[in-house]
């Protein structure tokens, strides 16, 4: 290996110690949810995809019936 590609190794190596020295200082400014809150938001997002699947489930089933009475 020339001391050209080593050189570079060490940038890169640089580089992304610095990324995560970065990415440290970053979460520490994060404002993180409480446990309350997690749990209430959770609990939204499960409801709203529950809601959804069943409202696609519907016109799918109600689609593929139509369909189906078409093509016979």
């Amino acid at each position: 290996m020339g001391k050209i590609a080593a050189m570079r190794i060490m940038t890169w190596l640089k580089r992304i110690g610095k990324f995560f020295r970065e990415v440290r200082a970053e979460v520490k400014k994060v404002t993180w949810v409480g446990r309350k809150e997690l749990i209430t938001s959770a609990i939204v997002v499960i409801f709203v995809v529950a809601i959804s699947v069943g409202y696609i489930g519907v016109i799918d089933f109600a689609i593929s019936k139509v369909l189906e009475v078409l093509i016979q």
